[in-house]
């Protein structure tokens, strides 16, 4: 029996060794594999989350085209969520995302002040989080990609005063709950503040429409008529839909086409009303430039590469990278060398319901 313990006490020894090395191996291969969140590991395909505030607006559908296309070019899978507007199910769905194991988070927010708590999440996880085109407050966000949206405010102001550069303006504010609308609203004050301190512009009405809502910028625009006896020469509206809402008041009571108003983001039928004559203009984000801006910044976080950044903006918590692009104007004149000539809408689109021999050449 001696002899017998004395053999496999060696023999013992060795299994167990090989064991235990066995075993490290297996830890390792789970730890590189185990990617619940954080940087994507070199030998799995990265996860994208992209979070989109309301896929119902024409311009979030050309960006989740693009963006998608560009991150798979670039190695990624993405899940797209739409919240339809509601900031409940905005968090919701992110918080379903990050269960699913996405390496960045990439968030079009509906309610730019509410969503701290799931970032705050994300980052426990080791997930990345993007503020796509709209900042995200108080939240430890790793990126922010998206237009100079002061000098989105600025343009719009200053092409109605000089349509308009004495009379009654009302401002159509965007969704109160979204910090870009804030942004244009500064950029308006100081192309019109000057103005109005000079009395050649009055404000007769200022209001927010709320989730950016075309019905709500009609009801607003009809009360605002009614108020001004229908006195009113300019309306500064921050984007297409409250241009649309508003237009849709004015043709009520026959002014579509007399009273000069902004726009932005080039909607088809915002470009339509323009060559139309029934909107004054419109301030075109490219969206290929910043979809594919985005992509690529969130493949680089989630590779864990430093960010190339134009320069920081404080959301109230961080100092956040920014990726800062540059807007266009667009009014009847230079529609054709903006958004027709970038293929954003074709030139058939844009004059289909302008008479043959009104149209300018085809390009």
């Amino acid at each position: 029996m001696k002899k017998v313990s004395r053999f496999l006490s060696p023999v013992l020894f060795l299994f167990l060794i090989l064991l235990l090395s066995a075993c490290g191996q297996d830890v390792a291969k789970n730890e590189s594999g185990n990617n619940s969140g954080g940087q994507a590991s070199q030998d799995k395909k990265m996860k994208i989350g992209f979070s989109v505030s309301d896929l119902t607006l024409e311009r979030w559908q050309h960006d989740r085209d693009i963006f998608v296309e560009e991150a798979k070019k670039l190695g990624a899978d993405v899940i797209v969520q739409s919240a339809n507007g509601d900031s409940e199910k905005q968090l919701s769905q992110i918080q379903n995302m990050l269960s699913q194991g996405i390496d960045v988070l990439v968030i079009v927010a509906v309610n730019t002040e509410s969503l701290s708590p799931v970032v705050q999440q994300a980052k426990k996880e080791g997930v990345k989080v993007l503020a796509y085109d709209r900042l995200i407050m108080n939240a430890d966000v790793d990126a922010y990609v998206s237009f100079d949206n002061v000098r989105v405010g600025e343009m719009q102001a200053e092409y109605l005063v000089k349509k308009v550069p004495k009379g009654n303006y009302f401002l159509l504010g965007g969704s109160p709950t979204d910090n870009n609308a804030k942004m244009f609203r500064e950029g308006q004050m100081k192309v019109l503040q000057p103005l109005i301190d000079k009395g050649d512009i009055k404000v007769v009405g200022d209001q927010w429409a709320k989730d950016w809502q075309a019905s709500e910028a009609m009801r607003i625009i009809e009360n605002a008529l009614t108020a001004n006896k229908n006195q009113i020469d300019a309306i500064v509206a921050s984007n297409d839909s409250t241009a649309g809402g508003a237009i849709q008041a004015l043709k009520a009571q026959g002014l579509a086409g007399k009273v000069a108003i902004s726009g932005q983001d080039a909607d088809l039928a915002a470009v339509q009303r323009i060559v139309e004559g029934t909107q004054s203009m419109t301030v075109y984000k490219p969206i290929k430039s910043i979809a594919t801006k985005a992509a690529e910044v969130a493949v680089q976080l989630a590779r864990g590469e430093k960010i190339q950044a134009d320069e920081t903006v404080n959301n109230g918590k961080v100092d956040v990278p920014f990726i800062k692009l540059d807007p266009i104007m667009v009014d009847k004149d230079n529609v054709i060398d903006t958004v027709i000539k970038d293929g954003f809408h074709s030139y058939d689109e844009v004059y289909k319901n302008v008479p043959e021999d009104k149209r300018p050449p085809r390009p």
